[in-house]
């Protein structure tokens, strides 16, 4: 038997304090990222737990090889029109590279920006031990701030490439402990082995949202596009295809393509009189 897919006009709006709550309460948190109206749209409507607006639409959806080019701008520009189409899910929003490195104050006064801008309910960033200075700061001054650990994107250069999976037991626990001292309300863990991860999470009491980091996190998040087939030829261990549409959107289209040649679209019932 399938669910009704209309959900339940009874849903609540997912809140911080009940997004935190749903690790003590043994609830898996359910993730994912959207860039736009029409798909944030689609993936609340759905009842996803949470969106993520991710710095990786510098590569799925401006076509870089890394999310460092995603400018400030840019991400308040997409995370606006997440935030008009959400009316259950939890809006995150990356911080981009580059915008909060320098200091906590810039940390402050850009995740000040997005919050303003947006409507989103909080931000990310990258970092554990070494940013915790600032996400001490961006909580201090009542920013909701999300840490994340293990493979980050925007640090790849560093660690050996994309796609490395991370395996510093100690400094990744010294880093998700940080991050929950200096007051992040849950960590992202990404590409850490799925022991590590476990111990990881049950070390901290905020929850910990995983990608490619095995079962034992509280949650899970993965790359909108990617969960949907649509992204070509990327196919990590991690990543599980939900549904082809990328293989739907080209046979759709070129069935389009042949009735216009043929002429048989538009016919006398896709016509005025």
């Amino acid at each position: 038997m399938t669910s009704d897919p209309t959900p339940s006009t009874s849903r609540k709006k997912m809140t911080l304090p009940r997004f935190i709550a749903q690790k003590a309460n043994g609830k898996k948190i359910t993730m994912t990222t959207a860039y736009d109206y029409l798909w944030a749209g689609l993936f609340d409507e759905a009842g996803i737990d949470s969106i993520l607006v991710g710095d990786s639409m510098g590569m799925v959806v401006q076509g870089h090889n890394s999310t460092v080019p995603v400018t400030l701008d840019q991400m308040i520009y997409h995370a606006e029109m997440v935030v008009r189409a959400v009316k259950h899910a939890l809006v995150i929003v990356d911080l981009p590279f580059m915008t909060y490195e320098v200091s906590p104050q810039e940390a402050i006064r850009n995740a000040g920006r997005i919050l303003k801008e947006t409507g989103a309910t909080a931000v990310k960033l990258e970092g554990g031990e070494a940013q915790a200075e600032t996400i001490r700061a961006l909580a201090r001054s009542e920013l909701a701030v999300m840490a994340h650990v293990g493979m980050k994107p925007q640090s790849h250069q560093l660690l050996g490439g994309m796609g490395r999976i991370q395996r510093n037991e100690e400094q990744l626990l010294a880093d998700a402990h940080a991050a929950e001292e200096a007051g992040a309300f849950g960590i992202v863990l990404e590409l850490i082995p799925a022991g590590l991860a476990r111990k990881i999470t049950e070390s901290v009491s905020i929850p910990t949202i995983g990608i490619g980091a095995g079962p034992h996190c509280d949650g899970q998040v993965l790359v909108g596009p990617d969960m949907l087939g649509l992204t070509p030829g990327f196919q990590p261990r991690f990543l599980k295809h939900y549904a082809k549409l990328r293989e739907a959107a080209i046979e759709g289209t070129q069935r389009y393509i042949e009735e216009v040649e043929s002429g048989q679209f538009p016919d006398d019932s896709h016509s005025h009189e």
